[in-house]
């Protein structure tokens, strides 16, 4: 009896996940679809679903029209950077906070995760006249620097969790040992991190990635990202909705396909320490 319940209720949870995976996969999926569709059925009312003529037009005028390389080069450059620099500034911070703490530091890890409350649109205009002043206007190390310590609050909150897991006593055994800052960061507490480091890493790429406000602001031809790839496909005449969603699978494609390769690894480090 108790063992057909069980089964029952995995059935429905997992009939629940999946209803709930659908509904939140539903407008990628309907994006996709659109970029087949000429404009007319992109447009249709009722919506035409599965049953239309499938076309590759969108995708050879998006190509004409925009060097897609080049965007996707530009999205490339800034979120693995702003990630990489993120790795490289948070993991010394969570590092001194999670093993060497003091009485401020809860303080200063709320303090840090309050400035993601701040609208963006509040410090656009100090930023882009710093900008001017620096340079700096639509290049990609601004954005670098941007991104990065905009994301920076998350990279040093999940590494601090993360590391918050591992054993103090290891690194204790390790300073006995000999072992200096640099060995006990670099051949102790980073291997020991891997999987938690790794999934920060991803979740930072595809928030770099995915980020519009700042890249759309500070740049114009130069140093834009996949998202102006996107946002040009809206004209003073309108959204050719079609060709819209052709440049938008084209953009996401990349993060999508990261997603898919290494999902193991990210669910994993997003676990890591949840279960001892």
């Amino acid at each position: 009896m108790a063992r057909a319940v069980t089964t029952q209720r995995k059935a429905i949870n997992t009939t629940i996940a999946w209803a709930i995976g659908l509904l939140i996969f539903f407008p990628i999926l309907w994006t996709i679809l659109t970029s087949f569709k000429t404009e007319g059925e992109a447009v249709a009312n009722p919506p035409v679903f599965l049953f239309f003529d499938w076309t590759l037009e969108n995708y050879a005028v998006v190509q004409e029209r925009s060097n897609y390389m080049r965007f996707l080069w530009n999205s490339i450059i800034i979120a693995g950077g702003s990630t990489l620099l993120g790795i490289l500034v948070a993991v010394p911070a969570a590092w001194s906070m999670a093993f060497v703490p003091s009485k401020r530091t809860k303080d200063i890890l709320l303090w840090m995760l309050s400035t993601k409350m701040l609208p963006a649109v509040g410090v656009l205009y100090p930023i882009y006249l710093l900008c001017i002043e620096l340079g700096v206007l639509d290049s990609r190390a601004a954005l670098v620097v941007i991104l990065m310590l905009i994301n920076l609050p998350i990279i040093v909150w999940m590494l601090y969790t993360y590391f918050r897991e591992i054993p103090g006593e290891i690194l204790e055994a390790a300073r006995m040992d000999g072992a200096g800052l640099k060995e006990e960061l670099l051949y102790i507490l980073t291997p020991m991190a891997v999987p938690g480091i790794a999934s920060t890493l991803l979740l930072n790429f595809i928030l770099a990635w995915n980020e519009a406000f700042w890249t759309l602001n500070l740049t114009a031809v130069d140093a834009a990202p996949l998202t102006a790839f996107i946002a040009s496909y809206s004209s003073p005449e309108g959204l050719f909705f079609a060709k819209l969603s052709a440049a938008s699978t084209m953009a996401i494609a990349p993060i999508l396909i990261l997603g898919w390769f290494s999902q193991k690894q990210l669910v994993r480090g997003l676990t890591f320490g949840a279960v001892k």
